[in-house]
C-alpha cells in the first residue's frame, strides 16, 4: 500500500472514529509487517510537524480535532505571545494570544503547538504545550560575568529570558562585550536556556560593533561563498556582438540614470521625448537575467538574501559588486544589457500603448538627485552632464508633474513622512543627524519606475498566465475603526465603511496636510495600513490605487524583479511553455512567500541600524533641549521624536513630579490627575535628554520646563556617558 502523509491523514479525518494507537492505525490500513519501521517514521514526521499530536494513552489524533492549533509565534516586547496559525492569512490579523505565563519555552519565531483555551476579550486565547521547531537564530546581547556563574542578556527585548552560559561554553568572552549566543538546552519554563557563545563581536563603542551586531542578531549575510563567487568571475563578462543580435540598439539615445550621489549600483535609466500627441517614455532596465542563470550556485545566494539591505555607511548587496556595480550597471559610456518599456502617452498622462523590448543602451550621465533639482530649480546648464541631457530633463519634469497630478487625482496615497539622514566619518560615527529632503527629482524618478512597473504588470495580466505581483490588500476594519477614534479624539471626522476606497485616505491627508500634526497623522495612517507582499493572486495595491502592480525596475537588488525578468522572457509569444508552465506556479508562490520575508528583515535591520546610530549620536548630547512631537504613549510615559533629528526617546511618569498621571489608552494620551494636564499623541512639546543607555539602545527625556533639577541630573547623566566612555577606552588599552 502507498504509505505517505496525506493517506494516513486522510484516513484519520474521514475513517477513524477515535483517536489510536500507532498499532491500531497501522492494522487499519493494512499497513504490511515489513513495511511498518516506514509506516511509523511517517506518523513521527506528522507528530514533528504538529499535524498529529499525541494524547494520553499514547494515542495519536489530528490537532485540528483536539483544539490545537500549530503556527509561529512572536512575542511582543513586554512578553505576550501571539500565533498565526499554519494556512491562515497573515494580513488578517487571525492570530491567537499567549499570555506570558503560558508560553512554555518559546521564543520569538518558534514554531509552536497551541492548545486554545477560550476567548480573553474578543481575542481566541491559548497556551504553548510545545515548542515543535526552534527558529534558526543568532541571538545577540552582552555578557555578563558574576563570581558563581555567566549569563548573556539579550539585545532583543523579543527574547524574554536570559540565556545561562557554562564555564566551558563562554569562549574566553570578557564581561560587557558583544557575543553571539545559540541555545543548546531549553526544556523546562522555570529555568532559564542554556547557550553557548558562538562568537565575540568586541565591546560597545569600538569601530564597527553596532553595525556588526545588527547583522548577527538578524541573521544577515556577510560573505559570499567561494562557490558564487568563482561563477561570478565567469558570468560577469560582457558578450561579444555576434551573442546580442536581435536587440534593440539604443546607444544613440538620450538615455541617464538618476540615483544619490554615492550610488555605485545603476540598476534603472530612464529617456524621455515629446511627441505630436504628447510624450515618449523610456525605462531602462540592467538586464540581471542575462547574466544570473537559474539554479546556479549565483541565483541560489541571490534568491537567499532576497534583497540588498542598506545599513548606515554599509551596503549588503543580493550580488557580487561585480555585477551589481559593474557589469550589469548602467554606468556612463558603457555598453550595458537592459530590459527596456517604452510608454506612449498623451498631454494629460494617459497611457496609449506600450511596448517591451531587450535592447543595448550607453547612458549619457550619471546624474545625482541633487544635481537634477540644481538644474529644475535654476535652469544652470554649466554642468557638463546636465548640459547634455538638458532637452531631455525638460519634458522628463513635464511628464513626471502629469503623472503625479493625475496618480493623485485616482486616489493614490503619498505618505511623505520624514526620512532619517545620517552623515557618518570614516569610522562609522555620526556626524550629523537629519531629515532627508525630498525632492522634485526624487518624485520624477518614482514616477517614472511606477508606471513601468503598472504596465508590465497589466500587460501580463491580459494574457491570463500566473505572474508574480506586488499587492497591498485594503484595510483591516478594525484598525480603521481605531484610527476613526483617534482622528475623532484630534478634532477630525474619518468616516469609515466597507467600502473605503485609497481617494477617502487620499482626500483626508490633503486636508491636514498643512496642520501641524500632518506627520503624525501620515504616520497614524500608515501603521493602520496592511503590509505590502508578494504574490501570485493579484487583488491590486491598495495604497496607490493601482489594480495591477509588480516589481520590475530593480532586479540588481530585489529578487522579485529578476524573476519578473525572467518570467517576462518566458512570455513572448503570450503563453509559457508547456514544460515550464508544470513549475512555474510554485516557483511564483514560493518567491512571494520568501522575499516577502526577507524584505521585512531588511526593513527590521535597516530600522535598527538608524535606531542605534541616532541613540550614538544622542549620547554626546545629553542635557541638550529639543522641541518635538509626542509619537506615542503608554503606561509608564510618551514617546517624543524630536524635530529635524528623526530620534525619539521617552519622558517617564517618574520624571514628572507636579502631579500623578494615568494613561488613557482610549484616548491615546496621560492625564494628570488632579491637574488634567494632558499630554496626547500629536502634541508638540519641549525636552531635553536626560540620560542615553547605548547598550540598551535608549534616550530618557525630561519636560524642558521642569527646570534646573533635570538638566542637572542630565549633566550627571553627561558625566556617567563620559565616565562609561572612559572605562571603555582603558579596557580597550588593556
Amino acid at each position: 500500500m502507498k504509505i505517505d502523509t496525506e493517506t494516513i491523514l486522510s484516513y484519520i479525518r474521514r475513517e477513524s472514529e477515535h483517536p489510536m494507537k500507532i498499532k491500531e492505525l497501522a492494522k487499519a490500513l493494512n499497513v504490511p509487517s515489513a513495511d511498518y519501521h516506514r509506516f511509523r517514521n511517517v506518523v513521527k514526521e506528522l507528530l514533528d510537524s504538529g499535524r498529529l499530536v499525541r494524547l494520553k494513552r499514547n494515542r495519536i489524533g489530528l490537532a485540528s480535532e483536539m483544539n490545537i492549533v500549530v503556527g509561529r509565534i512572536s512575542v511582543s516586547r513586554g512578553g505576550t505571545g501571539f500565533v498565526t496559525p499554519e494556512g491562515a492569512d497573515d494580513q488578517k490579523g487571525e492570530d491567537i494570544l499567549i499570555p506570558t505565563a503560558q508560553l512554555d519555552t518559546a521564543l520569538n519565531g518558534d514554531k509552536v503547538m497551541v492548545r486554545l483555551t477560550g476567548m480573553r476579550g474578543d481575542r481566541q486565547a491559548g497556551s504553548v504545550i510545545k515548542v515543535v521547531e526552534r527558529a534558526a537564530r543568532n541571538i545577540v546581547g552582552v555578557f555578563r560575568r558574576t563570581r558563581h556563574f555567566a549569563i548573556v542578556v539579550p539585545d532583543n527585548p523579543r527574547i524574554h529570558r536570559d540565556i545561562y552560559i557554562p564555564e566551558a561554553e563562554s569562549g574566553d568572552a570578557r564581561d560587557g562585550e558583544k557575543v553571539v549566543v545559540q541555545i543548546t538546552i531549553w526544556d523546562d519554563p522555570h529555568i532559564n536556556p542554556e547557550g553557548s557563545v558562538v562568537e565575540r563581536l568586541g565591546f560597545p563603542g569600538q569601530p564597527g560593533v553596532d553595525m556588526l551586531t545588527i547583522i548577527k542578531s538578524h541573521s544577515l549575510p556577510e560573505q559570499f561563498p567561494e562557490k558564487v563567487l568563482a561563477e561570478v568571475e565567469l558570468a560577469a563578462v560582457m558578450p561579444p556582438d555576434r551573442e546580442l543580435e536581435g536587440r534593440l540598439d539604443l546607444t544613440k539615445e538620450c538615455i541617464y540614470t538618476i540615483d544619490p550621489k554615492d550610488a555605485k549600483d545603476h540598476d534603472d535609466g530612464v529617456s524621455v521625448e515629446k511627441t505630436s500627441t504628447g510624450y515618449r517614455l523610456g525605462v531602462h532596465i540592467a538586464d540581471v537575467s542575462f547574466f544570473v542563470q537559474s539554479n546556479t550556485a549565483l541565483d541560489k545566494e541571490a534568491f537567499e538574501r532576497g534583497n540588498s539591505v542598506y545599513l548606515p555607511g554599509l551596503v549588503i548587496p543580493m550580488l557580487p559588486e561585480a555585477l551589481s556595480n559593474d557589469v550589469c550597471s548602467l554606468k556612463p559610456n558603457r555598453r550595458r544589457l537592459a530590459f527596456s518599456v517604452f510608454i506612449d502617452f498623451d498631454r494629460k498622462g494617459k497611457a496609449l500603448k506600450w511596448e517591451l523590448a531587450d535592447t543595448i543602451v550607453k547612458s549619457r550621465a550619471k546624474l545625482s538627485y541633487e544635481e537634477v533639482q540644481g538644474f529644475f530649480d535654476t535652469g544652470d546648464t554649466s554642468n557638463p552632464k546636465i548640459k547634455r541631457v538638458a532637452h531631455s530633463l525638460i519634458p522628463a519634469r513635464e511628464l513626471a508633474r502629469i503623472l503625479s497630478k493625475r496618480r493623485f487625482a485616482e486616489g493614490s496615497l503619498d505618505f511623505d513622512l520624514p526620512e532619517a539622514k545620517l552623515v557618518l566619518d570614516e569610522k562609522g560615527e555620526v556626524l550629523q543627524l537629519a531629515s532627508r529632503v525630498r525632492l522634485e527629482a526624487h518624485r520624477l524618478v518614482e514616477e517614472f519606475m511606477l508606471v513601468a512597473n503598472r504596465a508590465v504588470a497589466l500587460e501580463v495580466f491580459r494574457l491570463a498566465q500566473p505572474f508574480l505581483y506586488r499587492v497591498h490588500d485594503k484595510p483591516d476594519l478594525d484598525k480603521m475603526e481605531e484610527f476613526s477614534a483617534l482622528m475623532g479624539r484630534l478634532g477630525y471626522r474619518f468616516a469609515i465603511s466597507p467600502g473605503l476606497k485609497p481617494i477617502h485616505f487620499s482626500r483626508f491627508l490633503e486636508k491636514v496636510k498643512d496642520r501641524p500634526e500632518a506627520e503624525f497623522i501620515n504616520e497614524l495612517m500608515l501603521r493602520s495600513m496592511q503590509k505590502a507582499v508578494y504574490q501570485r493572486q493579484n487583488i491590486g495595491h491598495f495604497g496607490l490605487a493601482f489594480t495591477h502592480y509588480t516589481h520590475f525596475t530593480s532586479p540588481i537588488r530585489r529578487y522579485p524583479d529578476l524573476l519578473v525578468h525572467r518570467l517576462l522572457r518566458r512570455l513572448k509569444n503570450g503563453r509559457y511553455p508547456a514544460a515550464y508552465a508544470r513549475g512555474v506556479v510554485s516557483v511564483i508562490d514560493n518567491v512571494g512567500k520568501h522575499c516577502s520575508d526577507t524584505e521585512r528583515t531588511a526593513e527590521a535591520a535597516e530600522r535598527e541600524a538608524v535606531r542605534v546610530k541616532q541613540v550614538a549620536f544622542m549620547a554626546r548630547h545629553v542635557g541638550d533641549e529639543y522641541t518635538g512631537v509626542i509619537s506615542g504613549v503608554a503606561g509608564f510615559g510618551f514617546f517624543v521624536r524630536l524635530d529635524g533629528l528623526g530620534a525619539e526617546g521617552v519622558v517617564r511618569l517618574s520624571a514628572i513630579d507636579d502631579d500623578y498621571y494615568q494613561h488613557d489608552e482610549k484616548g491615546y494620551r496621560i492625564v494628570g490627575r488632579r491637574s488634567g494636564r494632558i499630554f496626547r499623541m500629536g502634541d508638540s512639546i519641549k525636552v531635553g535628554v536626560l540620560r542615553v543607555d547605548e547598550v540598551a539602545n535608549e534616550i530618557e527625556l525630561y519636560l524642558a520646563e521642569e527646570g534646573r533639577n533635570k538638566k542637572a541630573a542630565a549633566g550627571s547623566g553627561r558625566s556617567e556617558n563620559r565616565g562609561r566612555a572612559q572605562r571603555k577606552h582603558k579596557r580597550r588599552k588593556k
